[in-house]
């Protein structure tokens, strides 16, 4: 691409394909790496419930918002993606995006917000009632609660590339230290700090190619 950077395929439909099969396809891909990624933080919560039923119940309301989250993705990062082989000049600029990506990706994980909602992942147990409509409620909850504390890493692994398993990795065990490890403000400001430190490389290289 214009700008000296590589556009992933993951956001263009395949040759034959619709938009909605597309769509559908990287949501599926979402999913498993959301799997992979947040069941471990999911553990504890899912752990508190009676039964195998309630616990596909949670699970599935919770899953289902990362799926919704998809959606999303896939519709904004398809429609860049096209703008920037329609616009060389916006193509041009996404190095540079990056970087500013990644620095307001640290910044909401120094937040108070952030710290707010990290608090509110971490307290979340088991549902009051054991009532099928209930325990579902309560995943949807627990899932929304997430994806709002996961943005700025979220964002990370959107513009790091999410088929880089590196990249992948990374996030996923700075998700996984935020929910389970000691101290999670600290861990959440450290975690942050090392992405605007990222972003500040990110832009210093993209400014030193278009000088």
């Amino acid at each position: 691409m214009a700008g000296g950077w590589t556009l992933s395929m993951v956001w263009m439909s395949l040759p034959g394909e619709t938009w909605v099969g597309g769509g559908a396809r990287f949501v599926v891909m979402w999913l498993v790496m959301m799997v992979a990624m947040m069941l471990p933080s999911l553990l504890p919560m899912l752990a508190r419930l009676r039964g195998d039923r309630l616990t596909a119940l949670a699970g599935a309301g919770y899953f289902f918002v990362w799926a919704l989250f998809g959606v999303a993705v896939y519709a904004l990062g398809s429609a860049i993606a096209r703008a920037e082989l329609t616009w060389p000049a916006v193509a041009r600029l996404a190095p540079l995006a990056t970087g500013v990506a990644l620095l307001a990706a640290g910044a909401v994980q120094l937040s108070a917000w952030k710290a707010r909602q990290l608090a509110v992942c971490r307290a979340c147990g088991a549902p009051a009632t054991e009532a099928a409509a209930g325990t579902l409620l309560h995943g949807v909850r627990f899932g929304v609660n997430c994806s709002l504390c996961c943005l700025g890493l979220m964002a990370v692994l959107l513009v790091g590339g999410m088929m880089n398993v590196a990249v992948i990795a990374a996030v996923a065990v700075a998700v996984a230290l935020e929910r389970l490890g000691p101290r999670p403000a600290l861990l959440a400001g450290a975690i942050g700090a090392v992405v605007m430190a990222l972003g500040v490389v990110a832009l210093a290289r993209a400014l030193g190619v278009a000088a």
